[in-house]
């Protein structure tokens, strides 16, 4: 079972935090270290060790960009329909199209398959990460009344410690300048540190406490991020002729629980904030259930190569 490490550290993370070994300002540096310093080194490595001309990703990047425009309008739609109250309609649509790429997603890509869904997994990460904040801002700014400005968003994208390490990885490995030995192996290494690391700051991070303030809504945008966007993604990916390892690096991707950042997002816009953190962990603690069953049937179909194999 793929996501079983996985999600076995987000279940240790959750345990250390109830017994008190992981604490709030513990948890914080431990994040912030891994984010700001190991995840780049990590993705740089990634992205230096691959040969771009025989990759043949770009249809497998559209198709990820294709995917998230469609389950942000199709959601957007869906909520109107639905008469949600347009404060919390942003809340739900970016609940919906917005999932833990750099971590979560990641960390399932690597277990499902290797090197290969590391180097697969880095490029989409950078592309879907900034179109993601693209969108944020647009939908909170539009329901929320946020002042968040697409200058801002795109000079965060800039000083994202992530995007920095995928892209001098990329720039380095198309410069042609011969690569040390160390830098594949280092790739596995800071993987496997760190990513755990990340893992276990998540479940200690979740506040399962408020799970009983969970509305129909959340359980709504549950629905949408962990069956419907995946559901539509995989759809269009098809339709592109997308197949073998890339569509499944791409089904564990956009079926990961949603992102920690939509909370922080919404928080700084002054949304609701409890609806925001009850999505992210209603997705995150049913994910691992959705993601086994859909990959599952993706590998029956012969659709995802040979994910653990």
């Amino acid at each position: 079972m793929i996501s079983l490490p996985t999600f076995g550290w987000v279940l240790a993370g959750v345990l250390l935090a109830r017994i008190g070994w992981l604490t709030r300002p513990l948890n914080d540096r431990i994040s912030r270290v891994s984010f700001n310093f190991g995840l780049p080194l990590m993705l740089f490595a990634g992205a230096a060790g691959v040969d771009y001309s025989e990759l043949g990703s770009a249809t497998f990047l559209l198709a990820g960009v294709l995917a998230t425009l469609a389950v942000t309008l199709a959601s957007w739609a869906y909520s109107r329909w639905r008469g949600h109250a347009l404060a919390e309609r942003g809340i739900f649509v970016q609940g919906a199209f917005r999932s833990n790429l750099a971590i979560m997603g990641l960390a399932l890509c690597i277990a499902a398959y290797g090197e290969r869904g590391a180097q697969l997994g880095a490029l989409a990460v950078a592309v879907m990460t900034s179109l993601y904040n693209v969108l944020a801002v647009l939908v909170l700014n539009r329901t929320l009344g946020g002042n968040s400005s697409l200058l801002a968003a795109l000079g965060g994208m800039l000083r994202n410690p992530l995007l920095i390490g995928i892209a001098a990885g990329v720039a380095l490995s198309l410069s042609g300048l011969p690569l040390p030995d160390l830098v594949e192996p280092a790739s596995l290494w800071l993987g496997a540190l760190f990513l755990p690391l990340m893992l276990v700051c998540i479940g200690g991070a979740m506040r399962l406490s408020e799970l009983r303030l969970s509305g129909p809504l959340a359980w709504e945008a549950t629905v949408w991020r962990l069956c419907i966007a995946p559901l539509i993604s995989v759809a269009l990916a098809l339709a592109l002729g997308v197949r073998d390892e890339a569509l499944g690096v791409l089904f564990l991707l956009v079926a990961a629980p949603a992102a920690a950042a939509s909370y922080i997002m919404v928080v700084a816009a002054r949304g609701n904030g409890v609806l925001a953190a009850n999505i992210v962990v209603l997705t995150t603690l049913l994910s691992a259930f959705t993601l086994t069953l859909g990959l599952f049937v993706l590998s029956l179909l012969s659709l995802v190569g040979n994910p653990g194999g």
